[in-house]
């Protein structure tokens, strides 16, 4: 008995000062789990909510001062009395949340060692078998320092909690355990590695058979049974590998930037996962910093899973220049342990995350700012520009005056886009949205004005670069003079012959299909040619003075 006594101390003093010693390095961690213990679908004890952290810093640090008395055998009696209290409703607790599968992670261990509610139960089964000896071999439970020693030591451990739970309130844990700890690409920590195990699932279907109810059980295929249809159920058997990061996102009004922020070159996130809850005094330290890391070339954004009109609130009370966007609070909290706090990612990987006590220490090099990322609602916009641009002249119940109005009013709207944005290329509305401006000032009278814009954005790669020479050509045509890679054709109506189609007059004609190739076109100034004008049509090299001779009207 004395020997058994001796091995179950040793071990409950040891699991007892480790399951204290990793809680007390993140007790707010620890208060999340017991608030969601305290909730209505658990212990329906919502009146302790709001006193969660204090509960948790008491629990921890009696835990790890009941090893240390375990250990010194100091007090013997409260001691197994205690572990045997604590033991009983937990054993009790882990229990309910298994069977009721209430809460999936008891958080005994903290994000240290993750069990799950019935490896959670099953260690605290052993745990009070070994706790059970304790109490009725307590006699056996003797000192093994002097019993004068005792009470200091127990004073000093309880001091050091003390001081070590105050360091990891006012600053963040000392040892980081979780998924977005420094170092972390959180792209990375998203993904699936390839031939990880998927989820298995079993579905159950209902059919009503000869007047009876069957079940048949499949993986998911339907069932091949001449019977009614009455519904189905499905449980899974196997949940397949889960990436240690499974529920990041970052949205705003529906949309989602999560690859777009996350391929950032310098951001600083801002996290506060409630707004009602952030520190006052932690906000305005807060704005100065984004202020600072803004002017650095920094991109800052804060995450935040509070509603639109408590973002509207905040910012305008502490007159907070970045935007907010949502993401959901379990993971928020799980990002840093700080209402506010600070993270700072390159390319999605966490360089740096800080409480708010600690913003000074936020390393701000001076960066290249990054170049402005899909603007959506810039995109939907210039969608929609496209779409009148274009129907007007596809549709037969358009006239011509009418889509001249749309035309002057497309180009008032780009060119006020071009006073905020320059040219919207593809960095900003994307690939396929790139083409919208060229094609308003394309059906304008303001090419010469904008046409050393639209160059630019061709050779900074905003906008494919054989529009920009199609824009070019066009501009050669309209004011007489040669175009340089036969992209234009013309059609001369003359009263004293039938229509002519041509190609329009091209400086060095001989060497036009090395300029087209050089442009980015596939094809060359002859077969361009009957894709204008059919497949029958006979390319031919005109002059201006021979076009001026078949239409003199033509403008110069």
């Amino acid at each position: 008995m004395k020997i058994l006594v001796w091995f179950s101390r040793i071990f409950v003093a040891a699991l007892f000062l480790f399951s204290g010693f990793i809680k007390l390095n993140d007790p707010v961690g620890f208060s999340y789990k017991l608030q969601e213990y305290f909730g209505e679908g658990v212990l329906n004890l919502e009146f302790l909510i709001p006193y969660g952290l204090l509960i948790a810093v008491f629990l921890v640090i009696f835990e790890v001062i009941v090893g240390v008395t375990l250990l010194l055998g100091y007090l013997p009696k409260f001691t197994v009395w205690s572990l045997l209290l604590m033991i009983a409703f937990f054993t009790f607790l882990t229990f309910y949340s298994a069977y009721f599968n209430k809460v999936t992670d008891c958080g005994c261990f903290g994000d240290a060692l993750p069990l799950t509610p019935w490896e959670s139960f099953t260690k605290d089964l052993i745990l009070l078998v070994l706790i059970l000896v304790l109490f009725f071999g307590k006699k056996y439970i003797t000192p093994i320092l002097p019993v004068a020693s005792h009470k200091w030591i127990v004073f000093i451990s309880f001091s050091a909690c003390l001081a070590f739970a105050y360091q990891v309130l006012m600053h963040l844990p000392t040892f980081d355990f979780r998924a977005y700890k420094i170092g972390t690409n959180i792209q990375e920590g998203m993904s699936v590695p390839e031939g990880a195990p998927e989820a298995n699932f079993q579905y159950f279907w209902k059919f009503e058979i000869d007047g009876k109810e069957e079940v048949v059980t499949t993986k998911g295929e339907y069932p091949q049974v001449n019977g009614k249809y009455i519904g189905v159920e499905t449980k899974m058997i196997d949940e397949g590998y889960i990436p240690p990061i499974h529920d990041f996102a970052i949205e705003k009004e529906g949309e989602e930037y999560t690859i777009e922020f996350l391929e950032k070159e310098n951001l600083v996130l801002i996290i506060m996962y409630n707004l009602a809850k952030s520190e006052g005094e932690g906000m305005s330290v807060i704005k100065g910093l984004a202020d600072k890391a803004y002017a650095q070339g920094y991109d800052v954004i804060g995450l935040t899973a509070s509603s639109p009109q408590a973002i509207s609130q905040k910012k305008q009370q502490y007159n907070l220049e970045f935007d907010f966007y949502n993401t959901d609070e379990t993971a928020l909290k799980t990002i840093l342990r700080s209402n506010p706090g600070i993270v700072k990612l390159k390319r999605g990987t966490i360089t740096e995350k800080l409480h708010w006590n600690d913003a000074d220490k936020l390393v701000l090099d001076k960066v290249e700012r990054s170049k402005p990322k899909i603007n959506k609602n810039l995109k939907r916009q210039l969608d929609s520009i496209v779409k009148l641009d274009q129907e007007g002249r596809n549709a037969d119940n358009i006239s011509w005056e009418e889509q001249k109005v749309v035309d002057s009013t497309n180009t008032i709207f780009i060119e006020n886009v071009f006073k905020r944005y320059g040219y919207p290329g593809r960095s900003l509305v994307g690939e396929e949205t790139s083409i919208a401006a060229w094609l308003v000032i394309q059906h304008s009278d303001k090419i010469g004005k904008y046409l050393p814009l639209i160059k630019e954005a061709g050779e900074k790669g905003e906008l494919d670069y054989t529009s920009v020479a199609m824009m070019e050509d066009r501009y050669f045509m309209q004011q007489g003079l040669e175009q340089k890679y036969g992209t234009q054709g013309r059609t001369i109506n003359s009263n004293k012959n039938s229509p002519i189609q041509l190609i329009w007059p091209i400086k060095d004609p001989e060497t036009v299909n090395e300029r087209r190739k050089e442009a980015g076109y596939k094809t060359t100034v002859e077969e361009n040619a009957k894709r204008l004008y059919g497949e029958n049509f006979e390319y031919k090299i005109y002059t201006l003075e021979e076009v001026k001779k078949l239409d003199p009207n033509i403008n110069e």
